[in-house]
């Protein structure tokens, strides 16, 4: 009677392979009757999951036997809505949260709704179907807890949220879900960073699923095989048990019989059941294996096209270009061709224009050959560092043996090493550059923090900035301090190596200039890095820099985000200013050239004296000076004062406007233009070194920088084995260094990651990574978490006590 009963349950599918029970609101339990329809699907009302129930046996006779007893199933936890729990979009966690505004408004309530590593938040929980106010990608983001009810997220100075929860516990259990989301969205991030070429990857992943559903297939073949094993011995195990029942035997013997001829007979089609359940997943995986194949395919075909397109709108574009330009190119030095204001494509916030344009078509070509003149030799080109009488090993002994106070004034000079550019470049299309892992033939043999240190080059002119006692004035020199440390990306087109995460670099001038520099790489995604400079001429710079790039193709755009700090010790002034965008042309085809454009605000927060810079972009229609910039210097009325006009390859001018009376400040700024007896040279760049073209085009403290120095920390960037290997022109070297090193970072930062992440399941504190000579805290003039120097590095230098540095080369 129980087979029969049993034959009546088995459905079409095996879904159905358990007792007939009552069934419940919750999931399906092995063991167990038949879950409801809340988990099992549409069909027989139990899950596929309770074919181990059909194996349990029970007493007493027939199905109830066969079968555990059915309980009431467990209701699954419902997802929260309001302020805490899982909601239904799939989000991990939604609710409300205030959000700091303004002033005025102070706290506003907003609807937070954190999902696949992104935090957002809508006005009211009814905006979440068209409009979204603000998005952080937690990957980049810093969490900080304030008190019982306060956190942060920032990224660094772009986006920052100031928010209240309204509990301790509310407030624990965001930023918990906060910290999770987190580290699942660095793992990702991690794991796309590590991919390598796509196409090779997704052949890689066809060729894995093929192998897998050929396993598979085999595995069903080896169970249908062992199912009819299972029939013929069970069928043959009846048969005895029938012959056995025929014959005369206690009646308690043929009740057993019966039984055990119940079980086999339940054991059969228990086997069934699992050889259907195998045949339909392996037919499932094959149906969607194809489809995905098939998109996988039509994207493959669809960046193919793309490909040939931009190669050939590339070509187009160079040969429209030479044609419009009578094959010329933009000339090094400032002669009549170069952008203007009526061309200007900045204004404001100018300098992110470029992120936001995505109509914009891209050059880029299957083959690169760049030009025989090209001075920063990248490819090909017939020009040879070769041209040099010295050897690399002469002159690396030349530099061993120069000393602290006999600065060296070379370095070797770059090999001519070829390279299909488009072969690297034409993955990198929209995506973040740091990233990316590039090999040292774009690079020059310096780090970010050295050139980052070489905004020092004019330092004098801070010098005297600090002995002017008429505040706008001493705004003058700053201003032309800030154009000053562009001079030497003119001609720099290679990109520096990216700093290590504790890599730090000093540069200790106090006793032939007055100051002194330490920078230290605090943060590795996103990339950033914390400078600190004291002069005894009476200064001191601070600054703390986050580079993002964007490559699109035809060019490549540098944000440095950051906020930069000098302060003058004797009159208390404080200025602060941000950098503007830099753009390298012609990635593909042409010659590599660089062009800056943004605004810049130079504030002074003791006195309210404010100066604008506008960094006029480059226009090919334009006939105003090359590489222009003009500024305003204004008191706290808004009234102009100076006039600065120059171009920050050059030079930078100052004019005292002259107020006249009856007409406007408009006139009046024209008058002082034009009173040559008014104008005063701020600043002049000084002339490049003998050779540069074939030293990177290095300026005299950039040759310097990278110089062999004694009693430096271990983790300084002179120090750093893949970019001295470069600069003594052993790339193939440098470049399997670059890779070891990157290695090392990548196992140090999973280490931390995984145990953030055991930290965060166990409840317990975690420190994250903190920078060792700086320390992130609020700034108290701009209210920006930045690190600053905390003290100390000079003193260990002069005890040589290094215990504290890790070990990162």
């Amino acid at each position: 009677m129980a087979a029969t009963e049993l034959r009546g349950v088995v459905g079409p599918g095996p879904a159905a392979i358990a007792a007939p029970g009552g069934g419940g609101a919750g999931p399906p339990v092995v063991g167990g009757g038949g879950g409801g329809r809340g988990d099992a699907g549409p069909g027989s009302g139990a899950a596929s999951g309770t074919v181990a129930a059909a194996a349990a046996g029970g007493q007493g006779p027939g199905a109830g036997g066969v079968a555990a007893a059915a309980g009431p199933a467990p209701t699954p936890p419902a997802g929260g809505s309001g302020s805490s729990g899982t909601g239904g979009s799939g989000s991990a966690r939604e609710g409300w949260l205030f959000k700091w505004t303004n002033y005025i408004k102070g706290y506003q309530r907003r609807w937070f709704v954190l999902s696949n590593g992104l935090l957002s938040y809508y006005r009211s929980k009814a905006e979440m179907r068209h409009t979204c106010r603000g998005t952080i990608n937690l990957a980049t983001a810093n969490i900080t807890v304030e008190d019982s009810c306060n956190f942060i997220i920032s990224n660094g100075g772009a986006q920052t949220y100031h928010l209240k929860a309204s509990s301790e516990v509310e407030r624990q259990r965001w930023v918990t879900a906060l910290e999770l989301a987190k580290a699942k969205a660095v793992k990702m991030l991690a794991e796309s960073d590590e991919s390598g070429d796509e196409e090779s990857v997704s052949q890689t992943d066809k060729t894995e699923l093929q192998n897998t559903l050929r396993t598979l297939s085999s595995k069903v073949e080896d169970l249908s095989t062992c199912n009819d094993l299972i029939a013929k011995h069970g069928t043959a195990l009846q048969r005895s048990l029938s012959e056995l029942e025929s014959l005369k035997l206690p009646a308690e013997s043929n009740e057993k019989i019966k039984q055990v001829n119940e079980r086999a007979t339940l054991f059969r089609i228990t086997s069934n059941a699992m050889i259907n359940a195998c045949r339909d997943f392996l037919v499932l995986a094959q149906t969607h294996s194809k489809k995905w194949q098939k998109s996988l395919q039509y994207e493959r075909d669809q960046r193919i096209r793309l490909e040939e397109t931009l190669e050939q709108l590339a070509k187009q574009h160079n040969h429209l270009e030479r044609a419009f330009r009578g094959a010329t190119v933009l000339p090094a030095h400032t002669s009549g061709s170069a952008g203007s204001g009526k061309d200007q494509c900045c204004s404001g916030k100018g300098d992110m224009s470029d992120e936001d344009d995505e109509n914009e078509f891209f050059d880029a070509p299957e083959i690169i050959t760049m030009p025989e003149n090209l001075g920063h030799k990248r490819t090909g080109s017939n020009i040879s560092g070769a041209s040099s009488d010295i050897s690399l090993d002469e002159q690396y002994k030349h530099q061993l043996e120069e000393t602290k106070k006999e600065k060296r004034t070379r370095i070797p000079y770059k090999p001519n090493y070829s390279l299909n550019l488009w072969s690297i470049m034409k993955n990198c299309i929209g995506k973040e550059l740091s990233k990316i892992p590039m090999p040292v033939n774009f690079n020059e043999p310096l780090s970010m923090l050295q050139r980052l240190t070489e905004d020092l080059e004019y330092h004098e002119l801070l010098d005297r900035a600090a002995k002017c006692e008429n505040s706008l004035e001493q705004l003058c020199y700053v201003a032309a301090f800030t154009v000053s440390s562009y001079s030497t990306t003119v001609f720099r087109t290679s990109k520096p190596f990216n700093p290590l995460l504790g890599e730090t670099f000093e540069l200790d001038r106090l006793e032939e200039n007055g100051y002194r520099s330490l920078c230290e790489q605090v943060s590795h995604h996103p990339p950033a890095a914390a400078h600190h400079a004291e002069s005894k001429n009476g200064w001191t710079l601070r600054q703390e820099i986050k580079i993002t790039s964007k490559f699109r193709g035809k060019y490549l755009s540098i944000m440095p985000l950051g906020t930069i700090h000098c302060i003058f010790h004797a009159t208390g002034h404080h200025y602060t200013w941000k950098k503007v965008t830099t753009t390298v042309h012609n990635i593909i085809v042409g010659k590599l050239w660089i062009d800056q454009s943004g605004e810049i605000d130079i504030v002074n927060h003791k006195t309210g004296d404010k100066c604008n810079l506008k960094f006029v972009p480059y226009s090919y229609f334009s006939r105003d000076v090359a590489r222009k910039v003009t500024g305003e210097v204004t008191d706290p009325s808004g009234k102009v004062h100076f006039a600065l006009l120059g171009t920050w390859d050059e030079k930078m001018d100052c004019f005292k406007v002259q107020p006249v009376s009856g007409e406007n400040g408009g006139d009046a700024r024209q008058r002082g233009h034009e009173a040559e007896e008014s104008r005063v040279m701020l600043w002049k760049r000084n002339p490049l070194p003998k050779n540069a073209e074939n030293m990177y085009y290095f300026s005299e403290l950039a040759l310097t920088l990278n110089a062999w120095e004694g009693g430096t920390a271990p983790t300084d960037s002179r120090l750093r084995p893949d970019q001295r290997l470069m600069e003594n022109g052993r790339w193939d070297e440098a470049n399997a260094e670059k890779q070891r090193l990157e290695e090392k970072q990548r196992l140090s930062r999973k280490k931390r990651e995984a145990e953030a992440m055991k930290a965060t399941e166990d409840g317990t504190p975690y420190d994250p990574y903190k920078a060792l000579w700086f320390e992130r805290k609020k700034d108290p003039v701009t209210k920006e978490l930045t690190h600053i120097y905390r003290g100390e590095y000079w003193e260990c230098k002069e005890k040589q006590d290094w215990n504290s540095c890790p070990d990162i080369f």
